[in-house]
Order: C-alpha cells, then structure tokens, then sequence
C-alpha cells in the first residue's frame, strides 16, 4: 500500500518497479523527500521476463502554499526522472481542506501534471476530495466531475470502472481503475457516504489472461479484491 507520507517511494524489483510521488495534504511534509526504500516484487501471475516500472502519484492535494503548480511540476520533473514504463495517478488533486493562503484551480494542477511521460502512457483514477469538493456532482449523485474534466482536458485519461491492456516485451498487462469508495457525501436521502465502485464489473471487462493491476484511491478494497489480480496501488 502507497501510503499520504511517503513522499517519494521506490520500489525496485527483478520482475515489477514502483515509484510512488505521494503528498501530505498539511503541514511541512509535503515540502519534504523522504528516503528511498527499494524491494523485489514477485506478484503472482506475473508472466517470466516483464519488466514493468510504475510511478505512481497521490494525494497532491493542490494548493498554496503546500502544494502549488511550481511544486507540482517538480514532482512532475521526479517522477520522469524515474524513467518509469507508466505513470498512474492515484486521485485527491484538490486540497480539500480549508488551511490554505490560496486555491490552485484544476486547470493549473491538470496543466503541471500534463507533463509527465512515459511511454505506455499516464493513467488516471479520481479520490474522495475529487469528489466532494464538486458541489454538481455531489448534487446529481454522478460524474463528471471538474477534476476528471481537467484531467481529460491534457489528455490523461481517467479510469471509473475501467481497464486498459497495455503491452510491453509482447506481454499485456491490464490496468483497471475502480471508481471513489466514499464518492458520495450523506444526505437527508442518501444516510452514510456512497461509493461508486464496481469492482466486479471493472474486472469483468477484462478479456485475456494478462496480469491485472488495479488502481483504488481507498485501500478499503483490499479484502475485496480477487486472486486474479496481480497487485493493487492506493492512494
């Protein structure tokens, strides 16, 4: 599990990489690179000889002066550095919360992380405060959302219930991104926080024997999530 402290994460093995950007949403830590952890991944249903290095970015949280579009594209400039296959982005773009000097707007956050390349591509799903800072949204009960919006704007596509097959080394992988756990807030008619995942169907879409890789902003899921899938990122 990628966990909010772990600004900068890498985790290096034989067979799968990953490198994790991840951001504190207060204080000083999101100003700050941790150490560098490495390990060797084995997950099950791994084909022999994919080599696959994932950065995976989450919880930026934007906003000033924590996390702004200038940190932003640092963090952008990291994560290239890292010379990963693919980039995913584990949600919670928007701060969320009211300690801040100033907003970021979506289309400033979305412009930085425009930037981030990879040759099999930058991936996307969206968090818990993508979804509750979005009064529309929360209001119709369903997407999008403007963060989605933004995102889908600078061509990184966002994954709500969804896979994409990637290929690499003539093996496939399969990305799937699961839709926010707690995407709803309560209301009068609707008690308790309402998620909009679907993990069966997500899954379902899945057509071959390649390995899965599922991404969930909530690592609630985990119980939930059948053998079949190779290894889960969580923001």
């Amino acid at each position: 599990m990628i966990t909010r402290r772990g600004f900068l994460r890498f985790i290096g093995g034989s067979i799968l990489s990953v490198a994790a950007l991840s951001a504190y949403a207060a204080g000083i830590e999101p100003m700050l690179l941790t150490h560098v952890k490495r390990y060797a991944l084995t997950p099950p249903h791994w084909p022999d000889g994919l080599k696959l290095r994932i950065v995976a970015l989450a919880d930026i949280h934007a906003c000033r002066p924590w996390m702004t579009p200038e940190r932003i594209a640092s963090l952008v400039e990291d994560a290239n550095a890292l010379q990963p296959d693919v980039i995913v982005l584990l949600g919670d773009y928007i701060a969320g919360m009211p300690l801040v000097t100033g907003p970021v707007t979506p289309s400033q956050w979305a412009s930085a992380l425009s930037d981030l390349k990879a040759p099999l591509g930058v991936l996307s799903i969206l968090g818990n405060h993508d979804w509750w800072a979005d009064g529309f949204a929360q209001r119709a009960g369903a997407g999008p959302t403007v963060a989605g919006k933004a995102l889908e704007k600078v061509g990184i596509p966002v994954l709500e219930n969804d896979v994409v097959r990637l290929e690499k080394d003539g093996h496939g992988v399969w990305i799937a991104g699961l839709a926010d756990q707690l995407a709803l807030l309560p209301t009068r008619d609707r008690p308790g926080f309402t998620g909009l995942d679907d993990l069966d169907g997500t899954l379902a879409k899945v057509s071959d024997a390649s390995p899965i890789i599922l991404l969930a902003h909530e690592p609630d899921i985990f119980p939930k999530v059948p053998w079949r899938v190779s290894l889960t990122l969580s923001g």
